[in-house]
């Protein structure tokens, strides 16, 4: 028998944003993986063996994952959200070229899913309508200097922004820090959204100014994204603002 291992995105929420390929090829797996409140979102299946384990264990993830998949099983790792957007896909392929010679030969498939990012922007409309950036918070894996020299470039680039883990317990400071060196290169009154737990119990979606987005709370749950200069807000009585960034950009200078 000839093994395989798919990496599949589930989506932000419920199972109404994950793609029916996601759904078939977790029913016919012989093993799932993943990040234990991501795998919880699974169906069972009887006979279906399912292996949690913790948020910090990635590459181990990935190692036991292709072991089984090697050893002739049909292995699904799932990850929260695309498998591709600081998820598991890159995991996996780094344990691949780390690897064993045999994990190389395996059929390896990747299968996207509705990243927060894009879940949250259209929850209030279109506010990654033109170019954009995505930018982890999180300094596990990357220097905080390195965080900060990418914001001041992104903001400075004109790009509207996505935030990704903006806020755990044991980094509370970050995303105020964060907004803080944007201010130094956005409007005070550029628009931001805090998008916490979207298409799940739970789901809240403000919008605030930057000046008073720090006093927002966040956590690992919240997708923030920030507009840039050019991102208007559509007021509407009697129902929620739009927000979205123009298509068009005006020229340099203009």
């Amino acid at each position: 028998m000839s093994g395989s291992l798919s990496v599949v995105g589930l989506g932000p929420g419920g199972p109404g944003q994950q793609t029916a390929e996601t759904a078939a090829v977790l029913a016919a797996a012989d093993a799932v993986y993943g990040y234990t409140p991501y795998l919880a979102r699974v169906p069972e299946v009887p006979g279906q063996a399912r292996c949690a384990s913790d948020n910090r264990e990635e590459i181990e993830r990935a190692g036991a994952a292709l072991a089984r998949a090697a050893a002739g099983a049909r292995v699904v790792v799932v990850s929260g959200g695309d498998p591709g957007v600081f998820a598991m896909a890159a995991a996996v392929c780094e344990a691949v070229e780390r690897g064993p010679a045999e994990w190389r030969a395996l059929d390896v498939s990747i299968l996207p899913g509705v990243t927060a990012m894009l879940a949250v922007a259209a929850r209030v409309g279109a506010p990654l309508g033109h170019d954009f950036c995505a930018l982890s918070l999180s300094d596990n894996l990357k220097p905080w200097p390195v965080v900060e020299q990418r914001l001041r470039a992104a903001a400075g680039a004109g790009f509207a922004l996505a935030l990704y883990n903006p806020a755990s317990r044991a980094r509370p400071w970050q995303l105020a820090r964060a907004l803080e060196l944007l201010l130094e290169h956005l409007p005070a009154s550029t628009p931001v959204v805090f998008g916490r737990a979207v298409g799940r119990a739970g789901e809240r979606v403000s919008i605030v100014p930057l000046v008073k987005a720090p006093a927002e709370p966040a956590d690992m749950s919240t997708l923030v994204l920030v507009g840039s200069p050019e991102t208007r807000v559509v007021e509407r009585p009697g129902r929620p603002a739009l927000v979205y960034t123009p298509r068009t950009a005006q020229r340099d200078g203009a």
